[in-house]
């Protein structure tokens, strides 16, 4: 492939899912929860039932094969080499879309949705609704690399993409994200490089300018809703926010400690009852998690929060055609008026019935249908 694009196989070596099993099998576990609900974080049962499937039952070589198969590259962008999937449409003239995942999450929650969006034919869908998908890794997360400088915030991020789309040919393209990846798109709609035809987010962070003016009974509740998740779910956030380094050498350390900080955020952040295995199937979990453990990204991943958090939560302001996918189980949900105060130009909006903050992992038929309308009003 052109521009310095390289072909990337992975081929995680046996030895390391051996000490991968040594470490599952030395596990020390703490104290059991002082409750009877995940208020005080993930149960211990809950964790040893997760590490015993993991242990028992898990297949990471399937994980591989089906990363191998959508076909996986890398580039050079700024000195850190750039992880990604590449899964080009059948169809001649599909349209490039760039898909940035978040954290806890890696390229895996897209596998749903890839083989519809690059194929729709095949799975209901129209020609016309063809896209080539381009999912990258973050830098710091999965098998991208980790910067070992400072610097790499969500607007250095959004620049290499823009330069990551060119180098793949596509003049023209849309991006889509959720959590870090909406924030990623918001930042390439904000600088609006040439070839970026419109962006469509499932993560909406906006608010109202004046939080005590001319508010609506239901967007008062709405605030005081984003205001209670940010003080029962955002301890993470501090934490990687301000001294991921710290944590990092827990997580590095401890296979179930990495499962058990990942899946704490399935269980609350996902449209599931509280039973994260009834959206999800331990696998889907577990090679999630994987692409944590296997390239040790814990600290790396959680840097994004430091150099990132303190600016990217503000409201940008974007001109480019915006989508906005609105989940019922999202943890920001804004009424439409917010997001019309900073984005000028929304040519799709709508509120869904089902989902969660992982959108395209949880319910990969609406997601796909979502990104599907949206785009085909700049197609």
């Amino acid at each position: 492939m052109s521009g310095g694009i390289e072909p990337f196989h992975l081929s995680v070596p046996q030895s390391t899912l051996d000490d991968l099993q040594r470490r599952l099998r030395g596990t020390r576990w703490p104290d059991a929860e002082t409750v009877k609900d995940w208020t005080q974080g993930v149960p211990l049962e809950a964790v040893r039932e997760l590490v015993d499937y993991w242990q028992t039952d898990y297949d990471w070589r399937r994980c591989e094969a089906m990363l191998n198969a959508f076909g996986q590259y890398r580039l050079e962008v700024d000195g850190v080499w750039i992880h990604f999937l590449h899964a080009r449409s059948p169809v001649s003239g599909a349209l490039p879309l760039l898909m940035t995942h978040g954290w806890p999450g890696s390229v895996i929650e897209f596998h749903k949705a890839i083989g519809p969006l690059i194929d729709p034919v095949a799975h209901g869908g129209a020609s016309t609704d063809a896209f080539h998908v381009v999912a990258p890794s973050l830098p710091g997360f999965g098998f991208s690399d980790k910067p070992t400088r400072t610097g790499w915030n969500v607007e250095r991020i959004a620049a290499a993409w823009d330069v990551l789309m060119r180098r793949l040919g596509y003049d023209s393209y849309v991006a889509q994200g959720g959590d870090w990846g909406a924030i990623v798109s918001s930042a390439l709609g904000q600088a609006a490089p040439p070839g970026l035809a419109a962006i469509h987010l499932t993560t909406v962070v906006v608010g109202p300018t004046d939080e005590g003016d001319n508010l609506t009974k239901e967007e008062k509740i709405e605030f005081a809703s984003n205001a209670e998740r940010r003080q029962s779910e955002f301890g993470y956030a501090m934490i990687q926010s301000t001294k991921p380094q710290t944590l990092g050498y827990a997580l590095a350390d401890s296979p179930a400690g990495q499962a058990a900080w990942i899946y704490e955020k399935f269980h609350g952040w996902m449209d599931c009852m509280g039973q994260p295995e009834s959206v999800l199937s331990r696998d889907d979990i577990l090679d999630n998690i994987m692409l944590y453990w296997l390239p040790n990204t814990a600290a790396a991943s959680a840097r994004l929060y430091w150099e990132s958090l303190r600016t990217a939560v503000r409201p940008r302001k974007i001109n480019v055609p915006v989508g906005c996918s609105i989940f019922p189980k999202e943890l920001s949900r804004p009424p439409r008026k917010w997001a019309d105060k900073f984005y000028s130009n929304i040519i799709y909006w709508c509120a869904l019935e089902r989902g969660g903050h992982f959108a395209a992992f949880e319910q990969p038929g609406i997601f796909v249908d979502e990104v599907r309308k949206c785009f085909r009003l700049v197609r």
